[in-house]
């Protein structure tokens, strides 16, 4: 996975509109290696693959919104056009019609950082109605494994420990990362 698509990298340019986490347009133009215009123009000459929810035009107050709230959308500010979106499945959509390898392997990428973002947010609801403490704790431990993966999947340490504490409503989850020179 290259620097690019680490998800320490992608998290920050997650927006959350309108209840979903979306990328915008430039951001995605930016990961696949292409300008903005490339990646409207794909929506634009495939409306068939672009039904509602697939992608999203920002209305004015939202890209308002965005330029007060978000350093890095200042040069929308002045900008005619609003910005579009796109959740996961617009994601997906677009790497039917963008080609190029960098486009490829950013599809791949995110689609990975997704999958495990869902799973881990499937363990963490399980883990609240698990009374069987060694179902918790395996549950625990798969949920630590994907932090562990999302976080610094080829991260190369000698000898270190990093534990990572999160507290629930329900239960404090610790896990402890021990990696070894490769």
């Amino acid at each position: 996975m290259s620097d690019t698509m680490k998800f320490e990298n992608l998290k920050p340019l997650l927006v959350e509109l309108r209840g979903e986490s979306v990328l915008l347009d430039s951001d995605v133009a930016q990961i696949y290696g292409v300008e903005t215009r490339d990646i409207n123009k794909a929506v634009t000459n495939n409306p068939d693959k672009f039904p509602a929810g697939y992608v999203v035009e920002l209305s004015k107050p939202e890209k308002s919104e965005l330029v007060e709230n978000f350093h890095r959308f200042n040069r929308l500010k002045h900008s005619t056009v609003n910005p579009k979106a796109f959740p996961e499945k617009g994601l997906y959509m677009l790497a039917t019609i963008l080609k190029s390898p960098q486009a490829v392997q950013a599809t791949l990428a995110i689609i990975e950082i997704f999958s495990k973002m869902r799973k881990l947010t499937r363990n963490i609801k399980t883990l609240s109605n698990v009374k069987d403490k060694h179902e918790q704790q395996s549950l625990m431990q798969k949920s630590g494994e994907i932090i562990t993966e999302l976080l610094d999947g080829d991260l190369q340490t000698s000898d270190t420990e990093t534990s990572i504490e999160l507290n629930f409503a329900v239960l404090k989850f610790k896990h402890t990362i021990k990696k070894k020179n490769k």
